[in-house]
């Protein structure tokens, strides 16, 4: 499906971008004048190394050399923007971390072992970065007799007791040794990266405010970012960013479509001038709103496609790449939550007369697209029927869309089930043909969204229902038929009965049988 192939799109842009093998310095080139970096590997000769940067979570491929048969190479530097986190990789393959930053870079170690014998000759940056390395493998020793304490169901309460002491006092020191380096007036690009992963501390909320819980969360948001310097583009280049935009798109912000994109408006308005944080960030948005199954998601994926994307602010795409995703939108764009349905135009059963979906007046109308060989339409339809004989006199209508194409079939399943007050639509070979289409969009009987309504509502399987409020504006979309029941009584106020109200005979003796098969 198309869908898949943007969500494709959008996992490997980044990817491609941020991939590219550096060759020798060619005629016409400026020499790199950042500092190189200089290793010996005890334990190779004549091998091929590569150097590989961070990029959230993942590693990618950056730049490639030989070790001579001493086992030394060396690596050109990189401008401050492609500073970060990266890795050597040595033969095997295995790989040791080096904080990438601008000054000059020499190391010494073994291929054995290459992290546990590693010696910073030069780099105050990296001899911070392993020293905290070192440390942190003390204190893992210091505590294994208080995990065995803890793990050891024989153990008296004292010594649980003493363990636990034990463990905050090692927890303490940790910490202490982790603020000395986020403080360090010398800006360590290590200290910035254990300084993200500092949470916020949230004050006490003032007395007078009487939902403290609300005013806690909403100061918590407001303040999320307080801890990562949001100017300082080699932060990309390291997991802890990638995990922090991960949970504030995912659990931070409340998973209503509104909300998120003011808020995502917000943050790349506060990183617009750094364009790897912005690209970081706007790609993240982008892919998880696009493919979330979360309902109406994808009206933030809009969204975004329309003032970032159409707009020129996305200048790392290619064209191909970038139509993909401004297509994708272009065919969400009507079926978008809380936006008016288009008004639908289409033949009804005797195929001459034409019905549009705005001409219904109903408090809620429903609208279903279906097809008469789905199977999962044939378990579902029964059931809206049922909600329909009890919700029609409280304001519920189904204008219901054949998506057959073939008349025929959709007639005759029509002739077998009794949905008979339902409002049935349907297109047709005929009308869809070139002439016939044009004649009846230039003579006002219809349009091109209607004769196109698979496109329209993004159709690519069946049943799929959208609940229009008396305005036509999706209420909700992409649900099944009980979620539809359950959705009617929760904006009435009213108490949904036992699922099980809705199913027929058959169908409750099914799902009986099917629950006994799974004790």
């Amino acid at each position: 499906m198309q869908s898949n192939k943007v969500r494709f799109i959008l996992l490997v842009t980044l990817c491609i971008q941020s991939f590219a093998l550096l060759g020798q310095i060619k005629p016409g080139q400026v020499e790199n004048k950042n500092p190189r970096i200089n290793v010996v590997v005890d334990g190779i000769a004549n091998d091929t190394i590569y150097l590989a940067n961070y990029y959230g979570t993942k590693l990618f491929y950056n730049d490639t050399t030989v070790a001579n048969e001493h086992g030394e190479f060396s690596f050109e530097g990189k401008p401050f923007n492609e500073c970060g986190k990266y890795a050597v990789v040595l033969p095997g393959p295995i790989f040791f971390d080096i904080m990438l930053v601008n000054e000059p870079m020499t190391f010494h170690t073994t291929h054995s072992n290459p992290s546990g014998d590693m010696e910073v000759i030069e780099s105050d940056e990296n001899r911070v970065f392993y020293d905290y390395l070192k440390y942190l493998n003390i204190k893992r020793t210091e505590r294994k007799p208080y995990d065995s304490v803890l793990s050891d169901s024989t153990s008296t309460p004292l010594q649980v007791e003493m363990a636990k002491n034990g463990m905050e006092l090692l927890t303490a020191d940790v910490i202490k040794y982790q603020l000395n380096l986020i403080d360090s007036d010398k800006n360590f690009l290590f200290g910035k990266y254990l300084g993200m992963l500092q949470e916020v501390e949230v004050p006490q909320p003032p007395t007078e405010i009487e939902d403290a819980d609300l005013w806690r969360y909403h100061w918590y948001r407001n303040h999320y970012w307080d801890n990562v310097d949001l100017t300082d583009s080699r932060l990309v280049r390291d997991g802890a960013l990638n995990t922090l935009i991960k949970r504030y798109w995912g659990q931070v912000l409340p998973p209503a479509p509104d909300t998120m994109f003011v808020e995502a408006v917000k943050l790349l308005d506060r990183v617009e001038g750094n364009k790897e944080i912005f690209k970081f960030f706007l790609h993240h948005m982008t892919f998880e709103s696009e493919s979330s199954k979360v309902m109406c998601m994808d009206k933030v994926f809009v969204r975004l496609v329309e003032k970032y994307y159409t707009t020129g602010k996305v200048d790392w795409l290619n064209d191909e790449q970038l139509k993909k995703i401004t297509d994708r939108a272009a065919e969400l764009r009507y079926s978008l939550c809380g936006e008016i349905a288009h008004d639908i135009t289409l033949p009804g059963i005797d195929q001459s007369t034409w019905k549009s979906l705005h001409d219904i007046e109903a408090k809620y109308t429903l609208l279903v697209i279906w097809e008469s060989t789905c199977g999962h339409c044939k378990k579902e339809m029964p059931i809206l029927q049922r909600i329909y004989e009890e919700w029609h006199e409280k304001g519920l209508e189904i204008y219901a869309i054949g998506n057959d194409f073939e008349i025929e079939p959709w007639i005759e399943q029509l002739g077998k089930a009794d949905y008979s007050s339902w409002i049935h639509v349907s297109d047709n070979p005929q009308i869809n043909a070139q002439d016939s289409a044009v004649k009846l969009i230039y003579s006002g009987v219809t349009d091109l969204q209607s004769l196109n309504f698979r496109t329209t509502f993004d159709v690519f399987s069946t049943p799929k229902l959208f609940l229009l409020d008396k305005d036509k504006r999706i209420l909700a979309k992409q649900i099944g038929a009980l979620q539809l029941a359950e959705m009617l009584y929760r904006i009435e106020g009213l108490d949904p009965p036992n699922p099980e109200f809705f199913l027929s005979a058959e169908a409750i003796e099914r799902l009986k049988k099917k629950k006994e098969n799974l004790k």
